[in-house]
């Protein structure tokens, strides 16, 4: 079965519909972006949910207060969207660490060998300028060679409810990730759209 990350989350509604329609990771975005999610809020999900999904949250940074916004928020995983170095992977720690690249071509896929300390690869599209959130897609073949780096392979990038079933049925990814493409606008998810999304997810996995 390939899970379904809904990430971008900014608010307790579309965090619970998520959860009601079967989601597996809600992710949180502590970083400069119009879908930033805010400490209060997060930690007031935490206490609505539960463990009815697991919390992954977003960073860009590599500081001391990402730490302590992990333990605060009681973050399951820590998605690195950044530069960050390996030992501040270790410092976290590997099992709860999904790191993000940007994919440009083939050799962003052959870097991944220098980022071991990772339970899990999250392949995002590149836009120059932008972290993540491009609403574009990348050549979906590079995302199955990444697949040969034996780590869980999340699939992110401009899927949409329209090409998450063919996203699967090339790629098979562990799971697929999705934040702009379910939104009715910046950091407010559409929930007819979600709920379709994760309908063609299914349909995908029931077909392979």
């Amino acid at each position: 079965m390939t899970l379904v990350k809904i990430c971008g989350v900014t608010n307790v509604e579309d965090a619970v519909a998520a959860v009601e329609l079967g989601v597996h990771f809600l992710g949180f975005v502590f970083a400069d972006s119009p879908r930033r999610a805010e400490l209060p809020t997060v930690k007031h999900i935490r206490r609505i949910i539960g463990s009815d999904a697991r919390f992954v949250g977003v960073f860009t940074d590599e500081a001391d207060w990402v730490i302590e916004t992990i333990d605060s928020c009681e973050l399951d995983l820590v998605q690195l969207h950044g530069c960050q170095s390996e030992e501040f992977a270790q410092r976290i720690g590997p099992e709860r660490v999904i790191r993000a690249v940007r994919v440009k071509g083939e050799q962003t896929i052959l870097n991944l060998e220098f980022f071991s300390n990772a339970a899990y690869y999250l392949l995002d599209s590149y836009r120059k300028g932008m972290a993540g959130g491009t609403g574009k897609t990348f050549d979906w073949k590079l995302a199955e060679k990444a697949k040969l780096y034996g780590k869980p392979v999340i699939l992110s990038g401009g899927l949409t409810p329209a090409n998450v079933y063919d996203a699967i049925k090339q790629v098979r990814p562990f799971a697929v990730d999705v934040a702009s493409g379910v939104e009715a606008r910046p950091g407010i998810k559409d929930h007819n759209k979600m709920k379709e999304f994760i309908e063609n997810v299914r349909k995908a996995d029931a077909s392979t």
